[in-house]
């Protein structure tokens, strides 16, 4: 992996609201399948995935050893940051987060679907707005907030991770799961029979995140996002793990959200 060997941190103060501790701290969520945003472990206990890169990219150019907090959902990130117990994530945007943490720019945009039986009669994520539908989704994550505002005569369950959602599913406790297009494409494979519905039930930006009033952590951050998806560094580890037809965010001229 080739690290943006240009980029350096600014200036003192953000490497001390970074990594404080003398390693910088970075949350995860793991997932049955490697995707732009979820991250497996093997059986040694590591990571692997896209954001571990980027977070083995920070912790280089900081010049600090990494520890990588993994969680089963976003929400647990959203927690950790909020108590601090992280110094950085990344993870989808949406406004009630904005309240708890800072967002800088986005690396990738995400799409959330649904994912259902072939043998239904669902179509696009509209048809799911009925009484009698069940939609599953991760608890206290951007996408089950957006997926209830989207299809409100639905019912949501809440699943307090991706493996409990597909025994949902696959078990028919549940009539879809609700996650993001390019994860679902891979979990078809983990539900037989199962198929994509068209439509979408919103958009948004996977962004790293730091607690707030960290205001020297989040510009450094910023800078190093853009930095990366600069110098081709995202797109090479989109590429690694099989996300070739997964563009990489555009530059965002402001550098924070």
């Amino acid at each position: 992996m080739s690290y943006p060997r240009s980029f350096q941190p600014n200036t003192s103060k953000a490497i001390d609201e970074l990594a404080g501790t003398g390693q910088l701290r970075v949350g995860l969520v793991v997932a049955p399948a490697v995707s732009t945003f979820f991250v497996t472990v093997d059986h040694d206990g590591r990571p692997q995935g896209v954001t571990v890169d980027l977070g083995n990219a920070l912790a280089s150019t900081l010049g600090v050893p990494v520890h990588f907090l993994v969680a089963p959902n976003s929400g647990e990130l959203t927690d950790a940051l909020e108590k601090r117990a992280i110094d950085v994530a990344f993870m989808p945007v949406d406004d009630e987060r904005r309240k708890r943490v800072d967002f800088g720019p986005s690396y990738f945009v995400i799409e959330s679907t649904g994912l259902v039986h072939g043998n239904t009669s669902f179509k696009t994520t509209s048809d799911l707005d009925r009484p009698d539908v069940r939609v599953v989704g991760i608890a206290n994550t951007t996408t089950i907030r957006s997926t209830a505002r989207a299809i409100p005569s639905a019912t949501m369950l809440p699943a307090t991770s991706v493996d409990e959602a597909l025994d949902m599913l696959r078990e028919r406790r549940t009539d879809a799961l609700a996650l993001s297009r390019d994860v679902l494409k891979a979990y078809r494979l983990l539900v037989p029979g199962s198929r994509l519905l068209t439509g979408h039930f919103h958009t948004t930006g996977i962004a790293v995140a730091v607690p707030k009033n960290r205001p020297n952590a989040l510009a450094e951050v910023s800078r190093f996002v853009e930095s990366i998806k600069a110098s081709g560094m995202v797109r090479e580890s989109f590429d690694r793990f099989g996300f070739q037809a997964d563009p990489v965010a555009p530059m965002e001229c402001g550098g924070a959200e």
